[in-house]
């Protein structure tokens, strides 16, 4: 028997639903013309903004296109990422442009079909939406699997037995987790401490420990030291990206002349932030890939509200270091508006999440296939002890033990000398370390602690021209 799909059968998450009570069926000799993985159904007769269309799998055939819909049958391979893209292009409402009829019902013909202009390939927005179709099964599979259990309590007497009383219990508690775990992650400070580089979590995890414990002074003072990490973190990966693209950031020289100052002090939040109030500039952005690191950067401080809470912090930052530090009684308010503050930047940062900081632990290039094989640590989170993965790239110019940005496209991007990891010799803790100054000598400071070892690598600083 052969299944015939009609528009109920096409989800709205672009997949063709398994078969149910209302299904209709053919028999082989009556089908006509059988549908073929990779066929894209489309929708005939659809209510206005509604048409829908799906792509056709091996697992939902034998199957005929109903009196309700088209199938298209692309003229060579399409690879699934793309045909997701195409699949969401056909059900956002652009049919509606060539459709026609009344009383709410549209329909299409198939030379109008024939005429329409399909996006272009984008392999970054085809995998963002493939995961949301992922999720969505996943959540769907969550909920089926939820009224199974509940329709399972009771036998067909209004009774249940022991076992069933026990699987009941223990699957409701899997169920919990998964939606705490998920629910987890509508908790700003949570996505935060768990999914931004680690830096920037590790700072983060401090401020919820100060705030949480009412411990005002230390609160307020890891929420400024935080801000700036933020600020230092994106401004070393920002001239970093820049030296990689062949980008001049005049301000980055402000970094090398506090360097090369007679003060006993590096670089600070003023350093940071006219590096990243350089590359907010269209300009120096102009010719990038659209996908680049360095567009998201670009934005951080371009937002008003953004530029007016980085200014309250960098003022707060600058009264602490010069004796003028907020009294007890005014404490309180004070630790409440830099929180807020801080949260404003962090939330402008989000991109940060997408794109994680690691430390590559191997490199094994294979010549014939054009190919390298990577292990790396996925640097993100609020601990550095994290589990190797795997990874392969096209390129053999990665470097062993080498900090990387890993960018939306899978592009990986180096960030020595600007940042450099290691375990830090003072407190035995694997640590990002930038240069700087202390009491006028040249050090590699880290950004977790604020620790510091006298043992850098001047060729590769001088080559960046940082000395």
């Amino acid at each position: 028997m052969v299944q015939i799909l009609r528009f109920g059968d096409l989800s709205h998450s672009g997949t063709i639903r398994p078969p149910g009570n209302k299904t209709q069926w053919v028999s082989d000799g009556d089908a006509g013309e059988l549908l073929q993985p990779g066929d894209i159904l489309v929708t005939r007769a659809f209510p206005f903004g509604g048409a829908r269309a799906a792509i056709v799998h091996e697992a939902d055939i034998p199957a005929v296109a109903g009196p309700h819909l088209y199938y298209l049958r692309p003229t060579s391979d399409v690879p699934e990422l793309y045909a997701q893209l195409i699949l969401a292009y056909l059900s956002s409402g652009a049919l509606d442009y060539h459709a026609y009829g009344a009383a709410n019902l549209a329909h299409i013909r198939r030379s109008d079909l024939i005429k329409l202009h399909l996006p272009k390939r984008d392999d970054i927005l085809s995998e963002a939406l493939s995961e949301i179709v992922k999720a969505g099964g996943e959540l769907r599979h969550w909920s089926e699997e939820a009224e199974s259990i509940i329709g399972s309590v009771f036998g067909p007497h209004g009774h249940t037995t022991s076992t069933v009383r026990h699987q009941v219990i223990e699957t409701g508690q899997l169920l919990r987790l998964r939606v705490d775990a998920a629910g987890q992650l509508d908790d700003f400070g949570y996505t935060v401490r768990t999914r931004f580089p680690y830096p920037i979590a590790l700072r983060w995890r401090e401020v919820e420990a100060r705030v949480s414990a009412e411990d005002l002074r230390p609160a307020y003072t890891a929420v400024l030291a935080a801000a700036e990490i933020l600020l230092a973190y994106c401004a070393l990966i920002t001239a970093a990206l820049a030296r990689d693209a062949s980008i001049e950031l005049s301000n980055v020289a402000s970094m090398r002349t506090k360097l090369a100052g007679k003060g006993g002090g590096g670089p600070g939040i003023g350093e940071w932030t006219v590096i990243l109030q350089e590359i907010a500039s269209p300009k120096k952005r102009k010719g990038l890939p659209d996908e680049h690191p360095l567009h998201d950067l670009g934005q951080l401080l371009a937002d008003n509200n953004t530029e007016g809470a980085r200014k309250r912090l960098a003022m707060r930052r600058h009264d602490e270091a010069h004796e003028r530090r907020v009294d007890d009684v005014n404490l309180p308010t004070a630790v409440n508006e830099s929180l807020a503050d801080l949260k404003i930047l962090l939330e402008r940062a989000m991109f940060l999440a997408d794109m994680p900081l690691i430390e590559v632990t191997s490199v094994d290039w294979n010549a014939l296939r054009k190919e390298t094989s990577l292990s790396l640590r996925r640097l993100m989170g609020d601990h550095p002890v994290v589990p190797t993965e795997a990874m392969s790239h096209h390129t053999n110019k990665i470097e062993r033990r080498s900090l990387y940005l890993l960018g939306r496209d899978r592009s990986l991007h180096l960030l020595r000398p600007y940042l450099i990891g290691k375990i830090c010799s003072e407190c035995r803790t694997w640590s990002t370390f930038h240069i700087d100054k202390v009491a006028g000598e040249f050090v590699m400071k880290t950004l977790e602690h604020g620790h510091w070892v006298q043992e850098f690598d001047q060729p590769s600083l001088q080559e960046a021209g940082l000395l």
